[in-house]
């Protein structure tokens, strides 16, 4: 799967969101100071040709839909970050996360206590 930018990240963000919509209704979710409409329809242009973007046409007008969902595109950076920073071992992703104090280790073990009775 292709990376996305920062800017790129935010668009699908906002996609996500409101789950279809034109360029306007895009527009609209960013704050002040907003970004120029070329730079967003730019944007989703990028979105489209990496795949995660699609849409129809209705007069001159698009409206936009991701392709993919907000929680594929999280796992899938998940298991790159897990991938790429810790070997691959999400023992060390949270014990990490432990140690910067990102995660405090009672939250953990609610957390193992929630997955344990969810079967």
């Amino acid at each position: 799967m292709n990376k996305l930018t920062k800017a790129e990240e935010q668009v699908m963000q906002y996609l996500w969101q409101i789950e279809k919509g034109f360029l306007k209704d895009v527009l609209e979710l960013f704050p002040e100071p907003k970004p120029h409409t070329n730079t967003i329809s730019t944007i989703l242009k990028i979105l489209m040709e990496k795949g995660f973007v699609s849409h129809k046409t209705f007069g001159r007008q698009h409206e936009y839909f991701p392709l993919i969902s907000k929680e594929n595109y999280s796992g899938r950076s998940i298991k790159s970050l897990v991938k790429n920073y810790f070997e691959g071992s999400y023992t060390n992703a949270v014990s990490f996360l432990v140690e910067k104090n990102e995660i405090s280790v009672e939250d953990l073990e609610l957390l193992l206590d929630e997955l344990k009775n969810k079967d």
